[in-house]
């Protein structure tokens, strides 16, 4: 049976420049390249369950509030929120912090189910012994 969790302890889990690369004509970031580090960031909380391959299932409706510009730092803070045997669900907040005058806004928020997987890909308990390692570590 799944577990609902408090949405109470929201964790840094990626930090980011918006470079050049990644905006359109206007010096705005790119709408795509935040859903990628949404995705991203959204791993890293689900590791926290689990050395196990993880894939996303979902991703809910993402509104961007505000654009983020070039030179902006972009913080993706999580938590999770929901605990299955197989799947986590993960919030994750985008706060972008201003170049120019280091004021911080609320880009985004957006909520993410991650399963946890074999190596063929079929789903498994994320509390089961890890399934990956560490290249040169042993496990």
């Amino acid at each position: 049976m799944p577990t609902e969790l408090a949405d109470d302890q929201h964790r840094l889990a990626l930090r980011v420049v918006a470079m050049p690369k990644d905006t359109n004509q206007y010096g705005t970031i790119f709408g795509g390249v935040i859903l990628s580090y949404i995705d991203q960031a959204g791993f890293v909380e689900a590791r926290r369950h689990g050395a196990h391959r993880w894939v996303t299932a979902c991703m809910d409706k993402v509104d961007f509030k505000s654009p983020i510009n070039v030179g902006d730092t972009v913080s993706f803070y999580t938590s999770t929120t929901r605990l299955g045997t197989k799947s986590v669900s993960v919030a994750i907040d985008v706060i972008a912090e201003r170049f120019a005058n280091a004021s911080s806004v609320h880009v985004t928020h957006a909520t993410m189910t991650l399963v946890s997987v074999n190596q063929d890909g079929t789903p498994i308990p994320f509390a089961s012994p890890p399934t990956v390692h560490e290249p040169g570590v042993e496990g």
